[in-house]
């Protein structure tokens, strides 16, 4: 059984000539608004318990709110969604939260909107005081709050119980990184623990770690429904794509599935991965020498061409990426039938493990601007752990260690 069922949700907002007739509107009065721009349109699907769901899509695309349609707080014109569990959502900063009343006051207000009884709420007020940790400003009217104290506070608030659902929209982006890690942190514990979570996000970092699907809301619609990080290099194509650009997804032998985009004017034509003896690698060791190589064709006449590419982890999480832009390495006034060879030599200095290889053809310091070739999961390779001590994590960074005695204070 689905504990989250979204049926045919539309939702469509109207402006009117004045506010009395969007009030003869709301009383059934027929009167045709000036304009009637529709956000969301038959939005369709159902998460299953324990899930994490990544919804992303650019500003605009109504990701937000179909958060809040979800949520209760916002109603759709047409559809319905069924909720199986207790909902916590952290949607607008501090929405809900009285700019006049202290923190305390509003953590009573918020969790008795919430459902809680005063005891309920009474055993966990320390828990929420601690976790925000936002000091003496806890008994403060809440206008002398900084953005990221609103986040810390709002986010105590929406976990100090455990939810069945757990909704975020954006507002982790906003505030520290020693809080963000926190509150990641509780999500990781709650999923862990069984809680569904729905989390929108444009960091896409966030989105490859906590989130086993992910669903691409692109003008309205659901575009893409599936594997984080198939969605998401669809979506990054996406934003990149112009007319005459093609932008296709493969899928491969090994059942993951690639993404290709771009205009044509160059492409890609070799792509190998090598090891110090330039012999094609597919496994490598840390701290061995390899190369990238990229053969690129020009089709036609070009002002400008940069060469790059990703490593990227088993989740699609960014390790390393960089290009001829950044190395002041750029190619100007290219002529149909030029062809040249990049090779990117580099230490391999990450942890072991399965990488994939993103390579992108395109002008200035990303492919927004022009994308004439970009190939997700271009190249797959594993990194094997046989020459150094035991470590953990994507990155190779030996220290070195000093121990020495302190002197111990003496005590009267």
């Amino acid at each position: 059984m689905s504990i989250i069922s979204v049926q045919n949700i539309t939702k469509s907002f109207k402006t009117y000539k004045s506010e009395w007739h969007r009030v003869l509107g709301w009383m059934g009065v027929h009167v045709a608004p000036l304009i009637e721009k529709t956000i969301l349109e038959d939005i369709s699907f159902e998460v299953e318990p324990r899930q994490a769901i990544g919804l992303i899509g650019q500003n605009g695309a109504g990701k937000s709110t179909l958060l809040k349609i979800i949520s209760g707080t916002m109603q759709a014109n047409a559809g319905s969604v069924s909720l199986n569990g207790r909902v916590s959502a952290l949607l607008e900063l501090g929405m809900g939260f009285n700019p006049d009343m202290t923190g305390r006051a509003n953590v009573w207000n918020t969790a008795g909107l919430m459902g809680f009884d005063k005891d309920q709420i009474e055993n966990v007020m320390a828990d929420i005081e601690a976790f925000a940790e936002i000091g003496s400003y806890f008994d403060e009217p809440i206008r002398t709050y900084s953005s990221g104290m609103q986040v810390r506070l709002a986010f105590s608030v929406a976990t100090a119980f455990r939810p069945d659902i757990l909704i975020v929209d954006e507002a982790l982006s906003v505030g520290d990184a020693y809080f963000q890690h926190k509150s990641f942190a509780r999500i990781r514990e709650f999923q862990e623990q069984g809680t569904t979570l729905l989390l929108v996000s444009h960091d896409r970092a966030s989105v490859a770690s906590l989130c086993d699907r992910a669903l691409l809301i692109h003008e309205g619609r659901v575009a893409k429904d599936g594997d984080p990080e198939e969605v998401l290099d669809f979506y990054n194509a996406l934003v990149a794509a112009r007319e005459g650009s093609k932008l296709e997804q493969i899928k491969g032998e090994d059942g993951r599935v690639r993404t290709i985009s771009g205009t044509g004017e160059a492409t890609i034509e070799n792509i190998q991965l090598v090891d110090e003896n330039d012999d094609d690698a597919e496994s490598l060791l840390v701290g061995d020498k390899a190369a990238i190589i990229i053969d690129v064709a020009v089709k036609q006449p070009i002002p400008e061409l940069v060469v790059g590419y990703m490593i990227k982890d088993r989740l699609g999480r960014a390790v390393f990426g960089t290009n001829s832009f950044h190395t002041k390495q750029i190619l100007t006034d290219l002529k149909a039938g030029e062809s040249y060879r990049y090779k990117f030599e580099f230490d391999v200095e990450i942890g072991h493990g399965n990488y994939s290889i993103q390579v992108a053809l395109h002008q200035s310091d990303s492919h927004i601007t022009k994308n004439y070739e970009w190939r997700d999961l271009a190249l797959t390779f594993t990194v094997a752990n046989t020459k150094y001590a035991l470590f953990e994590g994507t990155s190779w960074i030996p220290p070195k260690l000093s121990i020495e005695p302190l002197k111990v204070k003496e005590t009267n």
